[in-house]
């Protein structure tokens, strides 16, 4: 099998990703949904056989070592993040399309106080969402806004590195995991000495990568991250919960003073069947949000998220129930990706579209 003709067809139906497994055909992800790629089934000797345009000698070497690797790779169509792992024993590869455009931020859809997050001085913004919901694509714009309209120093610790910045505006330095550095927890523990004005953390994973990206907060840097949680209280519990419970009520302290927002976020399929809409769920952390984060009830923060309109707060459910509305997903998708799924339910049996017809 030829990889370089699967990457065309990765590439020319916009697919998110490329799945090679041993026993299957290869599968593209199009629009949320797995489309095999011919009858042959593959072998984990023809995958690695396939991947040798994408993926050095030492690389392999160093997967067979540890049976786990990440890395990038790069045509003229596009950037690729590769995964490689092993199932019964036999190697698998999960491939992923990142364009080599950046978009920006209108293109992608994203709320006005977005682009004010990429405006603050200092403080912690994170985008969460499940794996697969456009995180990157939505930190990359956030970054790219910065690097066209602001002067500073931003520097990125990513594993590996998908959006490739050209400097702008700002000085950018962009940091892999295992080529630039040995993990995202040593990188951390020195970026301060590194001057930047701006760090994004490609993700939160553990107990050390969370406290140097909270502390960075805390001492005059803008941090940018990312969780693979569902919505901004689950961000938050995450947060805190990671940490042995003699050391949570310091983090909430901290965490209430450095927390500036949170966007969650989910692609959701079109309900004309063509593509993907992102539906948001935006915090915005205002005095009262902080006051609860600090005293531990983050259960009241879904009512204060809806109070908190005229700061640009809005819920996952507000907003799949708009999109709902604007005939742009059917009542199916929404509820199924719903935070409170009989709450919607409930709100939507009564709903009109903006044609004004009514929904059953």
């Amino acid at each position: 099998m030829d990889l370089k003709n699967l990457l065309l067809q990765l590439n020319q139906t916009k697919a998110s990703d490329l799945l090679l497994v041993a026993n299957n055909p290869p599968y593209l992800r199009i629009n949320n949904a797995l489309q095999k790629q011919g009858s042959d089934l593959l072998t984990g000797e023809i995958i690695r056989a396939m991947l040798e345009s994408l993926v050095s000698k030492e690389q392999f070497k160093e997967f067979d070592a540890t049976k786990e690797f990440d890395l990038a790779a790069a045509d003229k169509n596009s950037r690729y993040r590769i995964n490689l792992h092993y199932q019964l024993g036999s190697l698998a590869a999960t491939i992923r399309r990142i364009p080599h455009e950046i978009p920006t931020m209108e293109q992608l859809g994203l709320p006005k106080i977005v682009k004010y997050f990429t405006t603050l001085e200092r403080g912690l913004v994170l985008v969460t969402g499940p794996t697969g919901c456009g995180k990157s694509t939505t930190q990359a714009a956030m970054i790219s806004e910065i690097n066209n309209v602001r002067a500073c120093h931003i520097i990125t610790v990513e594993d590996p590195i998908e959006y490739v910045h050209a400097p702008k505006l700002s000085v950018i330095e962009q940091r892999e995991v295992g080529i630039d550095t040995n993990s995202f927890g040593e990188a951390l523990k020195r970026v301060l000495r590194q001057i930047p004005d701006v760090i994004l953390v490609g993700e939160m994973r553990d107990l050390e990568s969370i406290q140097s990206a909270i502390t960075a907060a805390e001492t005059g840097h803008l941090v940018i991250s990312t969780l693979h949680t569902q919505d901004a209280v689950q961000s938050i519990d995450r947060m805190i919960d990671v940490f042995p419970p003699h050391q949570q009520p310091q983090i909430r302290s901290q965490l209430s003073l450095t927390l500036q927002g949170i966007m969650s976020q989910q692609l959701i399929p079109r309900k004309d069947g063509h593509g993907l809409v992102m539906a948001q769920e935006i915090l915005v952390a205002n005095s009262a949000i902080r006051n609860i984060i600090r005293k531990g009830a983050t259960q009241d923060i879904y009512s204060m998220i809806e109070l908190g309109s005229q700061n640009g707060m809005f819920s996952m459910d507000t907003c799949l129930a708009k999109l709902f509305q604007q005939n742009l997903i059917s009542k199916e998708e929404a509820i199924n990706y719903a935070i409170n799924r009989e709450r919607l339910d409930k709100i939507l049996s009564g709903a009109t579209d903006v044609s004004g017809k009514k929904h059953s």
